[in-house]
């Protein structure tokens, strides 16, 4: 898929991209991806100073808007703050999130109401902002970071496999909604990936067991099945193909990234 337009103008040029949760990880890796395709960047963040070293990675015009994406009101004052900065958003990339692991029977209610509240409510208010400009303008791309965990069960974390299973709904039913009106709407499913959640999981389990980093990592890597991990460049490269495709090219797609070879996929894990 060519990344250029005909005139060999950047592909994303003119277009106004605002990623949650982009001081780091995935968030960061997709910020920059879409910043050197041309696009101007909104890094909605918790904490502004975090995302200095983001910012100063991006090849074009950015800004920092600050918020906690589970705060509505937050959230919607940071849209439209960005908006006022670079312009209607174009491009919505709802990545911001967060794990908790516990037994299903210690997993209280506040739990669930917390991977709900990150995982389905913020995209959901995000999304409610910037789409009624979208569809006005008919274009727009809204892209999800689900997870493999949205496409099937695992244990020790029913909350956030919930909640991921509920963004995954949201995205295919927003999109028949939004995408006959120019607004495309999908959703990346990475699997473990190289991000401080990995790295804060190996460490748990190097404390507990006292299995070195890399034994503690190869274990989480094999429950999963995958290979290898995953890089936050290789989820942001499935961000940047959606949001250079074409309006209707992909509709409520479940792009899954999970670091196993094509021969070693399997319908259940949605490859």
């Amino acid at each position: 898929m060519s990344l250029h337009t005909s005139d060999s103008l950047p592909a994303l040029a003119g277009r106004h991209a605002m990623v949650t949760g982009a001081n780091r990880g995935i968030g960061a890796a997709i910020a920059r991806a879409l910043s050197a395709n041309g696009a101007r960047v909104s890094l909605l963040v918790r904490d502004a100073a975090r995302a200095k070293a983001v910012a100063a990675s991006l090849s074009g015009p950015y800004t920092v808007v600050v918020a906690d994406v589970t705060d509505r009101e937050a959230l919607v004052g940071a849209c439209v703050a960005a908006a006022e900065a670079l312009g209607p958003v174009d491009i919505l990339v709802n990545n911001a999130g967060t794990a908790e692991s516990a037994p299903f029977l210690k997993s209280d209610t506040a739990l669930f109401e917390r991977m709900l509240a990150m995982h389905l409510m913020a995209p959901v208010y995000a999304s409610q902002v910037v789409l009624p400009g979208m569809i006005e303008r008919s274009f727009g791309h809204i892209v999800n970071v689900a997870s493999v965990a949205g496409l099937m069960g695992a244990p020790y974390v029913t909350a956030y496999t919930a909640a991921k299973h509920a963004m995954i709904g949201l995205t295919r039913s927003l999109a028949l909604e939004a995408g006959p009106r120019g607004v495309a709407v999908n959703a990346v499913c990475p699997a473990y990936t190289d991000t401080d959640l990995v790295t804060g999981a190996v460490e748990r389990i190097v404390q507990r067991t006292g299995r070195t980093a890399n034994d503690a990592l190869q274990s989480i890597l094999a429950d999963a099945g995958q290979t290898r991990i995953v890089t936050s460049e290789e989820v942001a490269d499935a961000v940047l193909a959606l949001c250079t495709a074409p309006i209707g090219a992909a509709i409520g797609q479940t792009i899954v990234i999970d670091g196993r070879a094509d021969d070693e996929r399997t319908p259940e894990r949605g490859g």
